[in-house]
């Protein structure tokens, strides 16, 4: 990716905060972006992450949506409060329709499902507003129900009763469901 990392060397700003609380990819995603040229600061907290910005607001940002000590939303709106132009990538393991929207409403200009690829996370932040293309490897709607199920079990507290009533099927049904491995 020659070209991509002469577009990189190109940038005025190559400031980029990294909020991520899992440590094993932060430090990955971290090398992988510096090794392309930007300057990293990562944090792995939302408290971590508004200290960083209390020093210096980044020209991009590749942010986690859910964190132990919040949301990731709430630092792109302290990025946006602050610097208009800053290109912000949200990153997260429970990719859903609705938390794609609201992190697009608060300011991200995409959004990636973890894992995400180092190049493709510069794609996105490198991104001039083209449509993307579609994923080379889409999910089976097997895959896709199973998310669904997932997200709305998270949503409920994991609370099997609760999850089984609000997609209209039965508990035992959704707890066999709930016990087999994710589908491909």
């Amino acid at each position: 990716m020659p070209e991509t990392e002469a577009r990189i060397a190109a940038l005025e700003d190559k400031t980029l905060l990294l909020l991520d609380d899992d440590n094993a990819l932060r430090t990955r995603l971290g090398r992988a972006l510096e090794s392309r040229g930007f300057e990293v600061a990562t944090a792995a907290s939302v408290a971590e992450a508004s200290e960083a910005l209390r020093a210096n607001v980044p020209a991009f940002a590749v942010l986690d949506m859910r964190l132990e000590d919040g949301n990731g939303l709430k630092v792109v709106e302290m990025i946006r409060d602050r610097r208009e132009d800053a290109r912000i990538v949200m990153l997260t393991g429970y990719g859903a329709i609705a938390t794609a929207v609201a992190a697009v409403k608060a300011g991200a200009v995409d959004y990636l499902q973890k894992p995400a690829d180092a190049d493709d996370v510069v794609k996105a932040l490198l991104s001039t507003g083209e449509a993307p293309e579609p994923p080379d490897n889409p999910m089976s709607a097997d895959r896709v129900r199973w998310e669904h199920i997932q997200r709305v079990y998270e949503l409920c507290d994991h609370n099997v009763s609760e999850t089984a009533r609000r997609l209209g099927m039965h508990r035992r049904t959704l707890q066999r469901i709930l016990a087999k491995r994710a589908p491909r």
